[in-house]
Parts: C-alpha cells; sequence; structure tokens
C-alpha cells in the first residue's frame, strides 16, 4: 500500500515514522506547503518521497494531518480521485469536516481521531512510538464504503492502536471536555499570569504546578483557532460548566468552607484512577 501524508508535522511525521517503522506502507510520500516542513522532513527521513497534489491522487491512503480547517479546503481539491483511493483525516473536530466533505468522495472518506498529541508542532516533533497503544477513534462510519473501513482499520491495527467508535456529534463533545477545553484554560493561566506578573518573577518562582498546567498553553495558536472555531458551541458550553465550578469554590472560599472545599477537591481526585 502506497500512503501520502498531507502535513509533515507533529502528527504527519511520526506518522511516516511508524508507517516506515512497522512496513505498513511500501512506499510513504509527503505533501506540506510549507517548503521548510518539505526540507526537515526530508532530513530526518520522516517520508520516503516528497509529492505533488497529482501524484497523491493515484495513492492507495491520503491523510490529512493538517489543522481542522486547512482538512475541509484541501479535500475540495480531491474530487476526481480514484474510487479506490482512501482518505483519512486525522483532525480534532469532527462534524464540521464530516459535513463539508464533498459528496463525490465521502465514501472514499474515513474520518478518525487518533487521541494522542503534545504541544510540540512542526517535523522536529515527531516522535518514534507515539501511536503505539494509543487510542483512535472512528466517526460516523455508515457513510465509508467498506474497503476504505477495512484499510484504514487495519493500518491502525498494524499501529498498535485501540479503535473506538462513535458519531462525531458525540466525539465532539468528549473531545471539548478532555481536550479543547483544557487547552483554552492554559492558555487563559497563561495570559493572567503574564498579564500579573513579570518574566523575571515567572522564571524564578514557576514550579512544577505551574510548568504542568501551562504546559498545552505552548501549542500552536493558528491550530488551536481552528479547533475552537469548529467547536465552538460545545466549547462554550463546556466554559458555563467550568465557571460553574470556579464559582463554586470561590463561594466556598469566601464563606470560609474548608470541609466543603476538602470533598469538592477530594471528588476531583477521583479523576486520576480513571485515567492511569
Amino acid at each position: 500500500m502506497d500512503v501520502g501524508i498531507v502535513g509533515l508535522g507533529l502528527m504527519g511525521g511520526s506518522l511516516g515514522k511508524i508507517l516506515k517503522k512497522y512496513k505498513i506502507a511500501s512506499t510513504v510520500y509527503g505533501y506540506d506547503h510549507n517548503k521548510k516542513h518539505i526540507k526537515k522532513a526530508e532530513e530526518l527521513k520522516l517520508v520516503d518521497e516528497i509529492c505533488d497534489i497529482e501524484k497523491l491522487k493515484t495513492l492507495d491512503m491520503i491523510v490529512l494531518c493538517v489543522p481542522v480547517q486547512s482538512i475541509i479546503n484541501f479535500t475540495k481539491k480531491l474530487h476526481n480521485i480514484n474510487k479506490t483511493t482512501t482518505i483519512v483525516d486525522f483532525g480534532s473536530t469532527k462534524e464540521q469536516i464530516i459535513k463539508n466533505i464533498p459528496t463525490k468522495i465521502r465514501e472514499n472518506f474515513v474520518a478518525v481521531h487518533p487521541m494522542v498529541g503534545t504541544e510540540k508542532f512542526g517535523p522536529t516533533a515527531a516522535i518514534d512510538n507515539f501511536y503505539e497503544q494509543g487510542i483512535v477513534v472512528f466517526c460516523d462510519t455508515n457513510d465509508s464504503g467498506d474497503i476504505h473501513i477495512k484499510k484504514t482499520k487495519d493500518m491502525f491495527e498494524a499501529m498498535l492502536m485501540n479503535i473506538v467508535y462513535m458519531s462525531s456529534s458525540e466525539h465532539d463533545i468528549h473531545a471539548c471536555y478532555m481536550s479543547h477545553l483544557p487547552h483554552a484554560i492554559s492558555f487563559g493561566l497563561a495570559n493572567t499570569v503574564m498579564d500579573h506578573e513579570n518574566p523575571k518573577d515567572i522564571i524564578a518562582l514557576a514550579g512544577g504546578g505551574f510548568r504542568s498546567m501551562s504546559r498545552i498553553a505552548k501549542s500552536s495558536p493558528a491550530m488551536w483557532a481552528e479547533i475552537f472555531r469548529q467547536n465552538k458551541i460545545n466549547l462554550l458550553n463546556s466554559f458555563d460548566v467550568f465557571d460553574k465550578n470556579m464559582q463554586k469554590l470561590k463561594t466556598m472560599i469566601e464563606c470560609d468552607d474548608y470541609e466543603q472545599i476538602q470533598q469538592w477537591m477530594t471528588k476531583a481526585n477521583g479523576l486520576n484512577p480513571l485515567i492511569k
């Protein structure tokens, strides 16, 4: 199977590594509009060959590892692909992407979301063993062709990933609370501290807790702005839920109700065993 990866950053570069490692693809092709990314991907041997869009259209599979709006825009260029070419997207949102896939290629399209990531981006962020043992979510597969689902499923199983199925609307709600909201909070925390503290104090006093909370605020602003736009309604709803929790804590502190605060925090402690 010949695979073309569109976008040679963290997700695409790491995909190239694992496809080559397990010999899942006969040849791994790469495409990126950023010439610096192409040069670095070649230096790091993330793919076997760099190709253009016309070559991509002839391959067995095209994997879109670009920001969510770019996924929608790029699929418009693939309207004349072969019926046997599978298109897979790795976007962090699903409902808006699926709604905007051209009808002519909807059967070719398999919407997935590998639930992996770091705050780093670009070809140098590509990681060995990035996908192994991770979760990948397949969405709205009833509208994808059987051969395309099988091809995609076989690839992820060969990558040692665990497959979960759900609707695109369910996915976007879950992804919001477990990924999009935490990123928004981290960006907000970083801005709050920078608005209040001078850089020297931040450097001198930032401890492990702050570093952990603010780590993902180093993520790509361009990529996350698109995610927030596409998952706007769910994100706004999650803000309301989060605000209620913060308001509850504020009220308990104002009332010196520290027993209730301990119970509130003990409930939060229950999350850790669930995600180990």
